[in-house]
């Protein structure tokens, strides 16, 4: 069977009768012509702003203004101090270490240590970033930093 133009048919439930206003009241849309009774909606050249909501104070203007600017690509580091190191009770200290041990965000990309705190036993450190005091507390025990 071949189709021809003739039988092509637009899908069904894709068309619609035109609403025709305007046309008398047996028409089903006489007299206010869809547009209710009276008020800016009705009269003719409305075009409301966008974001008028008919006189209330606009959802826009309730909200405070953002202060600053915010980074698109922001980069999520972990930062454990260095007490918090001795806490753990690890030989070793990296970022997927302690994803793992799940003591860090997956999504977080480098880590930092910070020097608060106290540490006695020895450990390996590799980090993105360590305090001249971190660095000086974990070597004074024993242990050593990496830089990554």
């Amino acid at each position: 069977m071949t189709i021809t133009l003739e039988d092509l048919r637009p899908a069904e439930g894709s068309t619609h009768k035109i609403k025709r206003v305007g046309r008398g009241r047996s028409s089903g849309r006489g007299k206010t012509s869809c547009r209710g009774h009276n008020g800016e909606g009705q009269r003719s050249g409305n075009s409301s702003k966008r974001g008028f909501e008919g006189g209330q104070m606009p959802g826009y203007r309730q909200l405070p203004k953002l202060k600053g600017f915010q980074v698109i690509n922001k980069l999520n580091y972990a930062e454990i101090n260095v007490g918090r190191i001795a806490q753990l009770g690890m030989k070793e200290i990296c970022l997927e270490c302690l994803k793992e041990a799940g003591k860090a965000h997956p999504s977080t990309v480098g880590l930092r240590v910070l020097g608060n705190g106290e540490i006695t036993e020895a450990v390996t450190v590799k980090a993105s970033y360590v305090t001249p005091s971190a660095k000086e507390k974990i070597e004074k025990a024993g242990g050593k930093v990496e830089l990554v």
